[in-house]
């Protein structure tokens, strides 16, 4: 598991971050959003994005940011790395493997047994996952 504070285990953290990041595909229009999972210390997406890959960075993590250093009391201080990590999908196996792996990060990581009791991600939309079976 990655290594960092565990502030997004903060259930009130992580329906802002999950909150915001379905914000960004159905309100704002920044990207097509394929998979996502809310990690106690870190997120993944899959997206086809709309509009630059660092605006979209940012904007992720300077609104998420602000609001969960107000409820942790550390306003003033970064709640994000700076780093992110991004990579080209090249085809449709490495798209599904990549969503697979999203998916069940919570379990593999010892967090649930069954991706679909894990609230923040997008295996829980629809009741189903978004990978085709």
């Amino acid at each position: 598991m990655k290594a960092g504070p565990l502030w997004l285990a903060d259930t009130r953290i992580a329906a802002i971050v999950a909150e915001t990041i379905k914000h960004g595909e159905t309100v704002r229009k920044f990207y097509e959003l394929h998979a996502w999972v809310v990690m106690p210390n870190h997120v993944h997406l899959l997206i086809t994005p709309q509009i630059p890959l660092p605006a979209i960075t940012r904007w992720l993590k300077s609104s998420t940011g602000y609001k969960a250093n107000r409820l942790l009391g550390l306003t003033g201080q970064p709640f994000w790395k700076q780093e992110s990590w991004d990579r080209w999908v090249r085809d449709s196996a490495e798209f599904n493997r990549i969503i697979r792996y999203i998916e069940e990060n919570p379990v593999k990581a010892g967090f649930t047994d069954n991706p679909v009791s894990w609230p923040w991600s997008s295996f829980g939309r629809a009741g189903a996952s978004a990978y085709p079976t």
